[in-house]
């Protein structure tokens, strides 16, 4: 890999993970509603996902969901009706995506939260099928390229996200104000479940 190739990957990271998505709206939720540091546990989780589908699609389950329309289509609405129910329970809720805990939520149950969002896209696993390999040179042995490629991508998505969180969680004592947090759950419940809704319309070619 030549260090002009690399530098195209990292330009096309960068417009990746700064294009909203559900990975950011729950990071910017949870900083808003739950702490910075509490962000950074649902965001940890989202990119231990992202990870496992990056090995994933490097095995080749990638090209099984390509190839298979009903593998396809049930990882699809699985993940758009998990999407739909956290826009639903964001949208209704007051105090955030607490996940039907009483109190704060657990790191843990933010770090799960982070793992199904993450893994609720099966797009993600054509995406890394077809994207990677746009930047690998197939004279040069895989793994090395594969870890470079794959390890750019999480640390460029934490560190981006990682800002993000908190950014907002330096304004998060005037966020939240009780009508402010309720608006701010509405819109982002409300996109998660747009999110949701758009999922089903993936096609296998996308």
């Amino acid at each position: 890999m030549t260090l002009s190739t690399y530098l195209l990957f990292l330009v096309a990271v960068t417009l990746l993970i700064v294009t909203p998505g559900p990975t950011m709206l729950m990071t910017l939720t949870n900083s808003v509603n739950h702490g910075p540091w509490r962000a950074l546990a649902s965001l940890s989780g989202a990119l231990a996902a992202n990870f496992a589908i990056m090995v994933l699609s490097a095995l080749g389950l990638g090209a099984v969901l390509a190839a298979s329309e009903a593998a396809f289509t049930t990882l699809k609405v699985i993940g758009a009706a998990y999407l739909v129910w956290l826009g639903i329970r964001t949208f209704r809720g007051a105090g955030g995506l607490d996940m039907g805990a009483a109190g704060p939520p657990r790191g843990g149950s933010l770090f799960m939260q982070g793992v199904l969002v993450g893994a609720s896209n099966p797009k993600s696993l054509l995406f890394f099928t077809a994207f990677f390999p746009q930047f690998i040179d197939p004279s040069a042995p895989f793994l090395p390229q594969f870890l470079l490629l794959s390890l750019t991508f999480v640390l460029g998505d934490f560190l981006i996200l990682g800002a993000g969180a908190f950014g907002v969680g330096r304004v998060a004592p005037w966020l939240r104000q009780a009508h402010v947090v309720r608006w701010i759950n509405r819109v982002c419940g409300g996109l998660f479940a747009v999110l949701g809704g758009l999922l089903l319309f993936a096609r296998r070619n996308a």
